[in-house]
């Protein structure tokens, strides 16, 4: 019964996510007039509340999440706002350049690129993005409770990887730029990548300071950020 309670819940959070994540882009085309500004706020606004499901402990923590929202403001304000890649590449490129995807409609065809892209670019990287926003609601789901209960968390997303919420955030940004890449963002990817691995450093070696061998236990059979393709042999929960 608990267990047909979780996955009727997966379905429904999977559902409430998809929803905005289909029409909550690419809803409205052109630059600069005020309808479009709206959109750039209300994209901006609901991919940064995801933020609130982690801590503020230390600058360092807060660091990787402001450069996450600034990822943000200048991808939609490059896909809705002021087209800021195609002002940089307007002196190189006979035609308007606004993202890599209207480079490449130059060599392959505008044709061919739309097709590639509606049927899949675009869908793979929702599907991106969503698995990124999953992994953070359910990683702060775990995390929150063993919080409270002084307990180290090692089942459910936590079997596969160690830090399934910052994960999530490279999804997301990931599946941003797979969308609508621009040498901002594309700029920006590598210092986010960078910023939350030393974020995970760092709450790995308090992690190890509070549970010992436990959590080093844990960390020898769990990865960070990447899922093992095959299990360890032995790999039992460890939970107190």
């Amino acid at each position: 019964m608990v267990k047909l309670k979780e996955i009727v819940q997966f379905i429904i959070i999977t559902v409430i996510i998809a929803i905005p994540l289909h029409f909550g882009t690419f809803t409205a085309y052109g630059f600069g007039t005020p309808d479009k500004w709206l959109l750039i706020a209300l994209n901006v606004i609901f991919l940064s509340l995801f933020v609130l499901f982690l801590p503020f402990k230390r600058k360092l923590s807060r660091l990787p999440n402001s450069v996450y929202i600034a990822f943000l403001v200048a991808l939609y304000v490059e896909m809705f706002g002021i087209p800021l890649t195609m002002y940089m590449l307007s002196g190189i490129f006979s035609y308007n350049v606004y993202s890599i995807d209207f480079l490449l409609a130059g060599l392959l065809g505008e044709e061919t690129l739309y097709y590639i892209h509606h049927y899949y670019v675009f869908p793979a990287s929702k599907i991106i993005m969503g698995i990124g926003i999953l992994l953070i609601i359910y990683g702060w789901k775990q995390i929150h409770k063993a919080r409270k209960e002084g307990t180290l968390v090692t089942t459910g997303i936590y079997k596969y990887v160690r830090h399934p919420q910052y994960l999530g955030f490279l999804l997301i940004t990931l599946g941003l730029n797979v969308q609508w890449l621009s040498i901002i963002t594309f700029a920006l990817w590598p210092v986010l990548v960078v910023l939350y691995w030393r974020l995970a450093k760092m709450e790995d070696k308090e992690m190890e300071e509070q549970f010992g061998e436990q959590f080093l236990e844990y960390k020898r059979r769990v990865p960070g950020f990447i899922p093992r393709l095959r299990a360890k042999k032995n790999d039992a929960a460890i939970s107190r």
